[in-house]
């Protein structure tokens, strides 16, 4: 009755896990569906691993979700233990008892989201209520842990996750996302005080909070890495946990850890989705999502499953630490080693550096109508139109070696959650001697207006685009985006066809580019 009742409703209701709203976009729910999908990898990796053992008749696993908000692992974990620990537990309610005291854990990220984990995963709010499944609680919050936790504030910053404090030193009243598995030195060491100092836990699961508004929102922090650094420190036997994929090739502060996720050969298993609504209904992130398994025993390539959309996933073993940058897509592989294998100057080298001119991207300082002495142009966006206005190059708060050369702007940002085929970049744009421009575009540097041009072709090619493209996983392209693209003799227009010959591409190769990047207006195509 209590298996009918608690743990089998799915055939004849619906599953109320799969209708609740996002607490927000960084504290997002996990459909169950998508939580199976996670649980069957594990399955998977846990067979090959013990001679086809099943983990779900292990009795002696334990399980923890470190930042669970609905519960839906945990939930999922126990319907599965429950259907296979049958033959080694037969008594249903000593089964169930056994699973909940002794084999799933979980941390709360907010008191609600405590309350909601217990009540999917014990069928009550409180571990020893009237109508729990469980019968063998002393306490109220079972083995599913929330209490208040304090940021730690040094010089206005929490030096745990780096939270502002302007932000969230809040009172008690309200949430202030202060995260207990990320904010302790010591992470073995708390989790003993919760769960027992003996304790230890095989597989650590679950989907952290991606970031925290640093600055009013403009500069999202994120703390996702964080989580996985602590789940790392516990030497679990696996890891599943999923992430944005923006850190693949991106994110703000997150160089240190692509390089040691990108080195780290335990990682057996990367599930990548471009678009995130996908997988996660209602929620938008550019760049999308994923997840994936970390074996501390294995040893080798990783197993990497890529969906465009739902349908036909590529699935190829790679060399994680190839590049800097993690390249998601297989096929772009081939292309990217043949135009590196020249070892040509990166265009890179003829750009400019962030902000060249010390114009924010919402600087007004600047008059709408020419003025009269040594004025100079300045390119900005006003209410995402293109406009030119009007400074004193005196004025300018740096750069000023470079007013008086030719430039290829480039807007920074250009997004298209995860359309295909892509343009990658908004129109470019010549700028002639003098001029300026904000931190809303980039440039590339030309000797005079006759290379300007032929600069500002290659960039509207598809060639160039499409490895702007294997670097640039969000809106936002700086300078580093720009690393695999090469420089080329600025003595004409190049074509697709130019180079596609030039660096010895496949018709396969040529015709992959093709179906990727769109045309550009005033590129021949």
């Amino acid at each position: 009755m209590i298996e009918q009742a608690s743990f089998a409703l799915r055939g004849r209701n619906p599953d109320v896990l799969t209708c609740i709203a996002n607490l927000s976009n960084d504290e997002v729910f996990t459909p169950p569906e998508f939580a199976n999908r996670m649980l069957d990898t594990l399955a998977e990796a846990w067979a090959a691993d013990n001679d086809g053992a099943s983990i779900w008749a292990d009795s002696s696993i334990r399980f923890l979700d470190p930042f669970t908000k609905s519960g839906v692992f945990l939930r999922e974990i126990a319907k599965r233990l429950i259907a296979g620990l049958e033959a080694e537990i037969p008594d249903l309610q000593t089964r169930v008892d056994h699973i909940l005291t002794q084999q799933v854990f979980g941390i709360g990220i907010t008191r609600l989201t405590s309350l909601l984990a217990r009540r999917s995963l014990y069928c009550s709010k409180h571990a020893t209520g009237e109508h729990s499944v469980a019968t063998g609680f002393a306490n109220d919050y079972g083995n599913i842990w929330f209490e208040r936790t304090e940021h730690s504030w040094k010089n206005d910053k929490c030096e745990f996750c780096g939270a502002p404090r302007a932000i969230f030193d809040r009172g008690p009243e309200l949430e202030n996302h202060a995260y207990a598995f990320i904010h302790t030195n010591d992470i073995k060491a708390r989790l003993g005080e919760l769960f027992g100092a003996d304790m230890q836990f095989d597989v650590i699961i679950g989907n952290p909070p991606y970031q925290l508004a640093s600055d009013g929102g403009t500069r999202d922090v994120p703390i996702y890495n964080r989580f996985v650094d602590a789940a790392l420190q516990l030497e679990p036997k696996f890891i599943a946990m999923v992430t944005p994929s923006r850190w693949f090739a991106g994110g703000l502060g997150l160089d240190e850890f692509r390089d040691r996720m990108l080195g780290d050969r335990r990682l057996r298993s990367l599930v990548d989705y471009a678009k995130m609504d996908t997988v996660f209904p209602g929620v938008d992130f550019e760049g999308g999502v994923s997840y994936f398994l970390w074996d501390r025993a294995h040893n080798g390539e990783c197993e990497v499953t890529h969906f465009f959309n739902e349908e036909n996933p590529e699935k190829t073993s790679r060399n994680l630490g190839e590049f800097d940058v993690f390249v998601r897509n297989p096929n772009a592989l081939s292309i990217l080693r043949k135009v590196r294998e020249k070892a040509e100057p990166s265009i890179i080298d003829i750009m400019s550096t962030n902000n060249e001119f010390g114009l924010v991207t919402n600087f007004r300082g600047f008059s709408d109508k020419k003025g009269g002495g040594d004025s100079i142009a300045v390119h900005a966006i006003r209410n995402t139109k293109r406009v030119i206005g009007w400074m004193d190059r005196s004025e300018l708060p740096k750069g000023h070696a470079l007013v008086d050369v030719w430039k290829v702007l480039i807007p920074k940002s250009y997004g298209e959650r995860g359309a295909i085929p892509a343009q990658i970049l908004g129109p470019t744009l010549v700028a002639e001697p003098p001029s300026a421009s904000t931190q809303t575009y980039v440039f590339i540097r030309a000797n005079n207006e006759q290379e300007a041009r032929y600069i500002e072709h290659y960039t509207k090619t598809r060639f160039f685009r499409f490895l702007l493209s294997l670097r640039k996983i969000t809106q936002h392209a700086a300078k580093p985006v720009y690393t695999w693209v090469p420089q080329q003799t600025w003595d004409r227009n190049w074509t697709d066809a130019d180079l596609y010959a030039k660096y010895g591409f496949t018709d396969e190769e040529a015709s992959f580019i093709q179906k990727m990047i769109r045309p550009m207006a005033g590129a021949d195509d």
